[in-house]
């Protein structure tokens, strides 16, 4: 008998559905499995057979064919394994599938056990895009299926609760007929748990609750209220969230640099439920989604540690699946590189592209993937190795030891950078003083009133959504220049020898600064306050 169900894979950041199909036939009893598979989904078949017969189910002595298609297309991961079984199952036991339109997601214990995989949320939207009516997952992914609007979610701990559900005549416990009028009445189906995970069983050994990763407190986004004394730094910031500009501070030791760059989630509009399921879907590819919803609620804030490689920030490929890196991590959020000269030449050099093209593409394996860099960039960096320079009662680094180290930042990525700003040392009157501090709060209503406008402006556009997006015909339609503001322009490309794409930047971040201002034209102060933000790559080069 010829056996159909459905699956799904991951393809770089995204998800396919894929159909499984299971031929029976005479011949040399054997199992293979075409389609253009890789040895973990080809390890698939030999864990679905065993868990099969551990379910008190052997395979009659016939030749089972497994095809995966389309063919074309790599599939990779543990997510077919429950597929494979099921259509064994199918066109071995039964003459008919009761569920034609329902997909299965899940890897396989050797006892039937159905556990966790990675990309349950990408994994269902698509099914849910393709027309599918129901899938069966494992007990541990339900919270990321049920995000799922039109998906009907079955969650199951084992094989042999599947086989209750759609043929109790095989087991002796007639519950179809009311188990049907629960699927066909509610979207999910509460199955009572018979099996324990792996991950259950740790927990109990180390005398942890069972809900102990769903109980993780979030910590509190840090305010701006606790900052003093960097009145241009929190500047800086207002107008990099307003605009989703990249941005560098170079500064002394403590002059509050990290300080800054974390406290920027802080003053990003909510995350909307669309981005949210954006941003969990890259989480859930990671295998980094927990919670009592399901779904990342604060927008993420990364900081890699200096030692990171270039794969592990722009992503790499393990078990040939594409696994997210740091830059995709911060999807909607802030990605921040502290102490950037002491990154890898290679690391540092490779956000050139992202950086210009918001767009990462990756070569691995014979495969091209990508994805959008839609995060806030903050770097962060000392004026010299010991951190203290130009105070020469505390800097003994020598003039050559200082150039080595600035110059590991290249031209090249300052000219990408949009805001690049030199923080001066905090004094103790300043930190000590009574003077009105700026709130998150506050802050967070200069940000959202921006992109208000901004939404405003590009709502005719498809591909731009922020000032940092525009490219040279959006710059000449959006960022029109009066005859004072031109010639100003035309005296600072010719005092500091401007490349044309740092004068591209510096109307970016002037049509922001605008934004944030409440204007509607860009004016000599906005365009000002532009080019004094390009003031590191000035001082380095």
């Amino acid at each position: 008998m010829l056996a159909n169900v459905y699956s799904a894979g991951l393809i770089g950041l995204n998800a396919c559905l894929f159909s499984v199909q299971v031929d029976e036939c005479n011949g040399l009893p054997r199992s293979i499995i075409v389609g253009n598979v890789s040895p973990s989904v080809r390890e698939g078949l030999e864990r679905a057979i065993i868990a099969l017969k551990n379910n008190g189910f052997d395979l009659p002595p016939k030749k089972i064919t497994i095809n995966i298609q389309p063919a074309d297309v790599r599939k990779n991961g543990t997510s077919f394994d429950f597929a494979i079984l099921a259509g064994m199952f199918i066109a071995t036991n039964v003459k008919e599938n009761p569920y034609q339109n329902y997909a299965f997601l899940g890897e396989l214990g050797l006892d039937g056990e159905i556990k966790h995989i990675p990309g349950v949320l990408p994994m269902t939207l698509a099914m849910e895009e393709a027309g599918i009516e129901g899938v069966f997952v494992g007990k541990e992914d339900e919270k990321e299926a049920l995000h799922c609007k039109k998906l009907k979610i079955i969650a199951l701990s084992c094989v042999r609760e599947w086989i209750k559900i759609l043929y109790p005549f095989l087991i002796k416990k007639p519950s179809l007929n009311s188990l049907e009028m629960k699927l066909k009445g509610s979207r999910k189906i509460e199955v009572k748990k018979s099996c324990i995970s792996q991950n259950q069983t740790k927990k109990i050994c180390m005398g942890f609750p069972l809900s102990a990763k769903d109980n993780k407190v979030q910590k509190e986004i840090a305010d701006f209220s606790d900052i003093a004394g960097q009145e241009a730094g929190i500047r800086a910031c207002v107008i990099a969230a307003a605009g989703m500009h990249a941005m560098l501070f170079s500064g002394p030791a403590g002059s509050g640099k990290s300080m800054l760059a974390r406290r920027i989630p802080g003053i990003l509009p909510k995350l909307s439920e669309e981005e949210k399921l954006e941003v969990s879907k890259i989480y859930s590819i990671a295998g980094d989604l927990s919670g009592e919803e399901g779904l990342l609620q604060e927008r993420p804030f990364r900081a890699p540690h200096t030692a990171i490689s270039q794969n592990t920030l722009l992503g790499g490929m393990v078990g040939g699946n594409l696994v997210p890196g740091e830059l995709a991590l911060a999807t909607k959020g802030v990605l921040f590189l502290d102490e950037l000269p002491l990154f890898r030449k290679e690391t540092i050099e490779a956000l050139r592209s992202p950086l210009e093209e918001k767009e990462v593409v990756l070569h691995r394996l014979q495969q091209v993937f990508s994805y959008k860099v839609d995060c806030i960039l903050v770097a962060a960096m000392n004026p010299c190795p010991c951190g203290f320079f130009p105070d020469r009662n505390r800097c003994h680094c020598t003039p050559g030891q200082i150039r080595a180290y600035q110059r590991g930042i290249s031209k090249p990525i300052l000219e990408r950078i949009d805001i690049s700003l030199e923080l001066p040392p905090v004094a103790l009157e300043n930190a000590l003083g009574k003077e009105k501090k700026f709130s998150s709060e506050e802050l967070s209503k200069q940000v959202i009133e921006a992109r208000r406008r901004q939404n405003e402006r590009f709502k005719a556009e498809e591909y731009i959504e922020w000032n940092s997006q525009m490219g040279p015909s959006e710059l000449e339609k959006y960022c029109f220049l009066g005859k004072k503001e031109e010639d100003f322009m035309k005296k600072v490309f010719a005092l500091k020898n401007l490349s044309m794409r740092t004068y591209h930047k510096v109307l970016k971040v002037a049509r922001t600064i605008a934004d944030v201002d409440g204007k509607e034209d860009i004016t000599v102060e906005h365009l000002a306050e532009a080019v004094s933000y390009r003031i590191v790559e000035e001082n380095l080069y």
